[in-house]
């Protein structure tokens, strides 16, 4: 490896770290870059190294987020907990079983929540939800299973889906709903990393410096969108849904001809 990939990888992965503390949605940067920039490693050793710059800049973005924003730390607690081992399971599914056959559904699901977010203004305010205090535990516990499975497993967009869940479930605005979701996306990262460690598949001398890099990014992205509220995450979230939306659309459509 040269030092302009790495440089290269530095860049994706500091855009990576931005767009990922805003809207979730940085894999969709990271990942694809590792893998064409990296084409002589196997695939389980590029995702493994990239779980180190994920967890550093979600890291950054969630100390960033919790000086400014509430956050119940019971729920917070549950979710983490959950999304730690889920994902931990969706790694070691990946590792012997391809993620292919997801593309298609999760590109019908990209869809649907591009039109409903861009449909409904009000999305991503405030909502009400008159959950029972075992009903909320419960709804939170299902969306950190079902989405660090997944993150585990697939990857690219988890961010975003969990901003969705929070937001439709739960009722959060778009800003809590970005605190937290950075909040569980840093266990999922944890748990997959454990895996990865076990299994000996990461490359310090390229995970580290992606890591500072995107630990900046983080950084910066967290505290723009902090600043800017609830209308700037809702713009950007759309980009990144959309963006989201083609990259999946590409894998299916190229696979089916």
């Amino acid at each position: 490896m040269t030092i302009f990939t790495l440089v290269l990888l530095c860049i994706f992965a500091f855009t990576a770290g931005f767009v990922d503390a805003i809207a979730g949605g940085g894999g969709l940067i990271q990942t694809p870059a590792a893998l064409v920039l990296l084409p002589q490693l196997p695939v389980a050793t590029v995702i493994g190294s990239l779980k180190i710059p994920a967890v550093t800049g979600t890291s950054f973005a969630v100390r960033q987020y919790v000086k400014t924003v509430s956050v119940n730390i019971r729920l917070a607690l549950l979710m983490c907990v959950t999304a730690f081992f889920a994902a931990y399971a969706g790694s070691q599914i990946l590792l012997v079983v391809s993620n292919r056959f997801m593309k298609p559904v999760i590109f019908i699901i990209l869809v649907l929540v591009a039109i409903y977010t861009y449909a409904n203004r009000n999305f991503g305010g405030h909502t009400h939800k008159s959950h029972s205090v075992k009903r909320r535990s419960l709804y939170a516990f299902l969306i950190s299973l079902v989405l660090g499975f997944y993150d585990g497993f697939i990857g690219p967009g988890a961010g975003s889906f969990l901003i969705l869940a929070l937001i439709t479930v739960l009722g959060f605005d778009f800003l809590h709903a970005s605190a937290n979701a950075k909040l569980i996306n840093m266990s999922t990262n944890l748990g997959s990393i454990v895996l990865f460690l076990l299994k000996g598949t990461i490359l310090w001398h390229i995970a580290l410096p992606m890591a500072i890099c995107n630990g900046a990014g983080g950084l910066l992205g967290a505290r723009l969108a902090i600043t800017k509220g609830n209308r700037f995450i809702r713009i950007f979230f759309l980009v990144v849904v959309t963006a989201t939306l083609l990259r999946f659309g590409y894998d299916v459509f190229r696979s089916s001809f």
